[in-house]
């Protein structure tokens, strides 16, 4: 299909990074004025869980019934995919997922919101999201390598990797997960606006997925199949910048400059953006703490709340769903342990921990 497209000397790598960069664009655009964010939903404040519940449980419900609906029209497979894989690191991926949930407590927010927020003026997503882009890269392939590679040596073979290979095939189990996601969505009392923005939000998934592995499939130049992410695309992205004469722009690359462009217009437009910073060290140390949780944490559970969570579970790989239940699990206890030590005043909550006098998640 990319030869028929007739995109001339482009290469299937190069239009993917077009792709991505126009996907991100869009990503960007919703995501910031819906506040869309997995920790509001699992650790924000109480009166304002449901309604983030909702809608990332909303747009993940069309992103299963659109990558699965992909996968059964037979445009793309996840066979051999890492999130199908039968043999799951399952130490890496409960002790990255608690990682990066605690860490997100710590920063109050996803490295997707931060990634988001620093493109409002928020230096302190900023700091985080350097932070954590350059912890992810060292656990990939740096001084923490052999961390990652240890504990993912340890496998457990579970003789399935994806739930579609359980009785009921994956059409009900697609069911299974969507339909309830999608009631949840409509019972929690979110804008109808806003509940299209995040079905947007959620079919950019299998956009994704269909782009990079039906629409710019090229069997003598293939690429990789990929969604929306950002642990892994951060880290390339963080190369890139460093070394953009010696390596290409990837996919994640693309991502995150779509992301951050989307959303300094969406801040821009609606009158958002506001510059912040930290209001002393301790804040700083733990903001950087967090950051680096979620940097080591995303690699070892194999994605974030996006890719592994929005982007993953959609697969209905068994490895995926692990993740993203390990990173609620993380954010959860941190919520019930850190946020009860930081309101005794330890600088943690304050004015500089919001925007349009909202929580900075």
């Amino acid at each position: 299909m990319f030869e028929q497209l007739g995109l001339g000397d482009i290469t299937p790598r190069e239009a993917s990074v077009w792709l991505a960069l126009a996907l991100g664009l869009i990503f960007g655009l919703l995501a910031e004025p819906t506040r869309f964010c997995f920790r509001r939903a699992v650790a924000g404040p109480s009166a304002g869980r449901r309604s983030a519940g909702g809608l990332w449980l909303w747009a993940l419900g069309f992103a299963i019934l659109g990558t699965q609906g992909a996968v059964m029209a037979g445009l793309i497979d996840f066979g051999g995919h890492r999130y199908t894989t039968t043999a799951l690191p399952v130490l890496a991926i409960v002790i990255g997922g608690l990682a990066f949930g605690i860490g997100m407590v710590l920063t109050r927010g996803c490295i997707t919101r931060l990634t988001i927020l620093s493109a409002t003026g928020n230096l302190r997503a900023l700091v985080v999201m350097l932070a954590f882009a350059v912890v992810a890269h060292a656990t990939m392939k740096g001084l923490l390598a052999p961390l990652r590679t240890a504990l993912s040596a340890q496998t457990v073979d579970f003789g399935i990797g994806s739930l579609a290979a359980l009785p009921g095939g994956s059409l009900l189990w697609t069911l299974v997960v969507a339909v309830p996601a999608l009631v949840y969505g409509l019972t929690a009392r979110i804008n109808p606006l806003t509940l299209i923005a995040g079905a947007v939000i959620g079919l950019l998934v299998p956009a994704a997925w269909v782009g990079t592995g039906y629409v710019l499939l090229d069997e003598f130049d293939p690429i990789a199949l990929e969604s929306l992410a950002f642990t892994a695309p951060m880290a390339d992205s963080l190369f890139y910048v460093i070394a953009s004469t010696a390596v290409e722009p990837t996919f994640g690359a693309g991502l995150v400059g779509g992301v951050l462009v989307g959303a300094l217009v969406a801040s821009l437009i609606g009158r958002r953006f506001a510059w912040q910073g930290f209001d002393s060290p301790s804040q700083m140390g733990r903001y950087l703490a967090g950051g680096a949780l979620m940097g080591i944490g995303g690699v070892l559970a194999g994605g974030c709340t996006i890719g592994a969570g929005l982007a993953g579970v959609p697969t209905l790989g068994v490895s995926a769903i692990l993740a993203i239940l390990s990173i609620a699990a993380g954010g959860a206890i941190a919520a019930r342990f850190v946020d009860r030590t930081s309101a005794l005043g330890s600088g943690y909550a304050g004015s500089s921990d919001t925007q349009s006098l909202q929580p900075a998640e």
